[in-house]
């Protein structure tokens, strides 16, 4: 099974102070740390199990600059089998749709049975890859928590609903799955991969090479523009109830009376 799995690199919140800057355009990126988004960590490591278990190939790919294909070449070390990297100054700018554009192009370039991207990246809109399969006329499923593969035509997939509840549905390949954290455990990457995969030469492809317009993406053909980047104004604090259980109950119903919550 040839997989293709979208891959970004994102400010690492447990390791940056993430602030805005000064005129709300974006946030202060100077010295950030950055690391591979955690939900594609997980649809790389369950490309790796689909492959190791039906045999194939993973690709990683991601849409960035130069400095992005660190996390190509990390997901490479993790066991994915190859890595391709798309740059081009005109991918400045894109909307998802317009990365949705991009990633569409090298999909076509090859021949994949199965596209995952994480669930959401660090803008939290969760819209490529439902956008990317639109595009491409494939079947799509989001936040999957379970893949089976049944057969090279044929995979079964679990879905987290509203409630705590699951859906399973079959899907046909090829389609594109977008997936949720907790699906599977990330295994460790080494220095030994870090090592392995240090010298291999990570394809580039740019616009011309993907037969993409210029003004077909980045800014000038993105549908959103980002207008504002601000910090909510803290609301006011809980209110702590103290006393005994049964004091606390009181307490407790004479709020919710008092807010309409209760007659």
């Amino acid at each position: 099974m040839e997989i293709l799995v979208c891959v970004k690199r994102v400010p690492d919140t447990s390791e940056n102070e993430i602030e805005v800057n000064r005129d709300g355009t974006d946030i202060e990126r100077d010295d950030l740390v950055y690391s591979v988004n955690e939900w594609d960590n997980y649809a790389v490591e369950e490309a790796i199990q689909i492959r190791d278990k039906v045999g194939g190939n993973v690709t990683v790919v991601t849409v960035g600059e130069e400095e992005d294909e660190e996390v190509v070449r990390r997901e490479m070390a993790m066991g994915a089998d190859s890595g391709v990297l798309l740059s081009d100054d005109a991918f400045n700018g894109s909307d998802g749709k317009g990365i949705a554009a991009v990633l569409k192009a090298e999909v076509e370039k090859g021949k994949y049975d199965l596209i995952l991207t994480g669930a959401q990246s660090d803008k939290g809109a969760g819209q490529v890859g439902g956008m990317l399969a639109a595009m491409l006329d494939w079947p799509y499923a989001s936040l999957v928590n379970l893949l089976e593969v049944i057969d090279d035509k044929k995979i079964i997939v679990g879905r987290e609903i509203a409630g705590g509840n699951q859906e399973m549905n079959e899907i046909d390949l090829p389609c594109v799955l977008s997936i949720q954290t907790g699906i599977n455990e990330p295994r460790y990457v080494g220095i030994r991969g870090i090592r392995k995969v240090a010298s291999l030469e990570i394809p580039v492809h740019t616009s011309g090479d993907l037969g993409i317009a210029a003004d077909a993406v980045g800014e000038s053909g993105a549908r959103i523009k980002r207008l504002d980047y601000f910090v909510p104004d803290p609301g006011e604090g809980a209110e702590i109830l103290e006393g005994s259980t049964d004091e606390i109950v009181d307490k407790l119903v004479e709020l919710l009376k008092a807010k309409g919550g209760i007659k």
